[in-house]
């Protein structure tokens, strides 16, 4: 910064002819003003200036340097405006990161919102489901399903992903519903084979205090969340599904949720990013607008009485809802 300070005066003094008027217009004294060109030449190994008691001349060096340093000058001039209005407006790329799983039944309607709130952002979103480094992927913004996102970046809890269990009117018509957890190794199910390992993903129930788990034949198997409860909800089979998924086909009516006092959580969906005081309006504007939107949000998942009132009994009969 010492250095483009001192192109800068040197700049100003060849503009205006004066050192003095230089030390005027930059803001400093004229002691400083000369100091600074002095250590110029000085580093440089060359002189800048004639200099006499009435008149400040350019050498041919100096004339060179002038002609080279102008337009560079004006170029870090715009880059820092540039820099300093990203404080100002909610404008300029946002690049926002997220597993395919909440892409649509999740996110994207927040996205639009956005978008549509403030135009002049660009947004910029991937989805991967591999766990996104901010820095190493120039990321400004990630969000995961599951544990909490380690490697030095704040995270914010929005919601827990509850596993429920659930199947079609249809299927339980024809199948019934089953009574225990060992039951369901005589339904149909259907399978996640996740997109990381390439394994099935087994089933997790809470039995007392605990978290057991379970692996089950899948009838259907698909790599894609939104492909899984399309399966589920065309009855080919019980599924076990995230509450963001399965939540409004429940409340609709068109699944119905099995073996609820085994429902446990998953983790949670989370959003993360780089320490606030190193980020523009643009994103701390995002990560608040998404907090608001998606923090405690009941859309995507349910208390346990909720749940409980729209199960089915064993009997395939839908229970009566807890007064």
């Amino acid at each position: 910064m010492n250095g483009i300070r001192a192109i800068n005066t040197f700049v100003r003094a060849a503009t205006l002819g004066s050192l003095r008027a230089a030390a005027v217009d930059q803001g400093i004294s004229p002691q400083a003003a000369s100091h600074a060109v002095m250590q110029l030449e000085k580093e440089l190994g060359v002189r800048l200036f004639h200099r006499t008691t009435r008149k400040l001349s350019l050498t041919e060096e100096g004339q060179r340097l002038l002609d080279s340093a102008k337009p560079a000058l004006a170029m870090l001039a715009c880059a820092l405006d540039e820099a300093r209005r990203s404080t100002e407006e909610v404008s300029g790329v946002l690049r926002v990161n997220a597993p395919r799983s909440l892409g649509l039944p999740v996110l994207w309607r927040f996205f639009e919102q956005f978008q549509q709130r403030y135009p002049n952002v660009q947004l910029d979103v991937q989805f991967d489901d591999q766990f996104t480094d901010l820095v190493t992927d120039r990321a400004d913004v990630g969000f995961r399903g599951g544990p909490s996102p380690a490697g030095g970046s704040i995270a914010r809890r929005l919601v827990p992903i509850q596993a429920i269990v659930c199947a079609s009117p249809d299927y339980i018509a024809r199948h019934g519903a089953p009574r225990h957890i060992d039951d369901l190794a005589g339904h149909r199910c259907t399978g996640y084979r996740r997109a990381n390992t390439g394994k099935l993903a087994q089933w997790q129930f809470r039995v007392g205090d605990e978290i057991v788990y379970r692996d089950f034949a899948a009838a259907v198997c698909v790599n894609d969340t939104e492909m899984e409860a399309q399966a589920v909800l065309s009855g080919l089979g019980i599924g076990q599904l995230g509450s963001f998924s399965a939540a409004p086909h429940i409340r609709s009516g068109r699944l119905v949720p099995l073996l609820t006092q085994h429902m446990s959580e998953y983790g949670a969906i989370y959003i993360y990013y780089g320490h606030r005081t190193e980020q523009s309006l643009r994103v701390r504007t995002f990560i608040d607008f998404m907090v608001e939107a998606m923090a405690g949000n009941r859309s995507f998942y349910f208390d346990e009485g909720e749940l409980r009132g729209m199960a089915v009994t064993p009997g395939g009969k839908k229970a009566r809802a807890p007064r």
